[in-house]
């Protein structure tokens, strides 16, 4: 039996908890205004606490692997440990990882993170498609048969990538589309071929498995993305990073989004973690009231 696929399951939480993803960045700042050390045992405390806050009231956490990685073998473990929380209170993690390469190599990437029982086993996880989609296969191949998600670097916010990112495809079947946008049609054509899953069959729209990242503070139209001209089939789901302390205002999701909007993640980590230990659930609780209020 094939197990229900990402997207079914990313459908069923938006349901649920609505489409808030707290991100778990254990940043050293935030680890001292959280009386933690800038530790091992700090990161996992600090993230196994998130992953209390947020359980019951998001579906969807997203843990940000580089916060994790820098204390070496120790931080793996602690990672491990808050992955093994998430997974138990049943929330959909996104392992924000940005992983890229090709061949044999990209492949171990995704048997790290995608195999059932790994001990960082996630389910969904962020890629860079610098060496092109097609170097992905690999790891798109394993994630469809283990039932989870991928999210693709597409348009990111940080202003070093516009060069790249909007640079003109010269040759293929998205010649003359931007990079940003031959990712996200790439994705759309991946997601269309697919097709719905036996959760999803006979609904009139779905969630494909494959997604993009989107950054909110952007003019999505200078990267060649009309959000007004999204595949109303097997829609694409967006992983948004920018809402909240980095200016992006959920009240524009609509605006920002378009036709997409519908599959957008709204992922936020310091507007919320920033509220501190004791009161990170009622920040928690705000943000999905007040996303909520904007999806109607």
């Amino acid at each position: 039996m094939s197990p229900v696929s990402f997207g079914d399951r990313l459908e069923r939480m938006f349901a649920t908890y609505g489409q808030l993803c707290v991100g778990i960045d254990p940043h050293s700042w935030l680890l001292g205004e959280w009386n933690l050390p800038d530790t091992a045992a700090g990161v996992e405390s600090f993230g196994r606490a998130v992953v209390a806050a947020a359980a019951g009231r998001v579906g969807i956490v997203k843990p940000q692997v580089a916060f994790f990685e820098r204390f070496g073998s120790a931080g793996f473990l602690a990672l491990e440990r808050v992955l093994a929380d998430a997974r138990s209170a049943g929330l959909l993690v996104i392992g924000d990882a940005k992983r890229g390469d090709l061949g044999t190599s990209v492949e171990a990437y995704a048997q790290a993170w995608f195999t059932p029982g790994s001990p960082l086993e996630v389910d969904a996880l962020t890629l860079a498609a610098y060496m092109g989609v097609g170097s992905l296969d690999s790891p798109l191949t394993l994630a469809a048969s283990n039932g989870k998600g991928v999210f693709l670097l597409a348009a990111t916010s940080n202003p070093e990538a516009a060069d790249v990112q909007r640079a003109i495809v010269a040759d293929g079947p998205f010649q003359g589309s931007s990079v940003a946008r031959a990712i996200l049609d790439d994705v759309g054509a991946r997601n269309a071929r697919a097709g719905p899953s036996a959760a999803s069959a006979g609904l009139a729209t779905g969630l494909g498995s494959i997604g993009v990242v989107l950054g909110a503070t952007l003019d999505l139209a200078a990267f060649g993305i009309d959000v007004q001209r999204a595949p109303t089939e097997f829609r694409t789901p967006v992983l948004a990073p920018g809402f909240g302390h980095q200016g992006g205002n959920i009240m524009d999701l609509t605006l920002i989004y378009g036709e997409y909007a519908g599959g957008v993640i709204v992922s936020e980590s310091r507007s919320v973690l920033s509220a501190g230990p004791h009161r990170i659930e009622e920040a928690i609780e705000r943000r999905v009231t007040e996303v909520g209020a904007v999806r109607g």
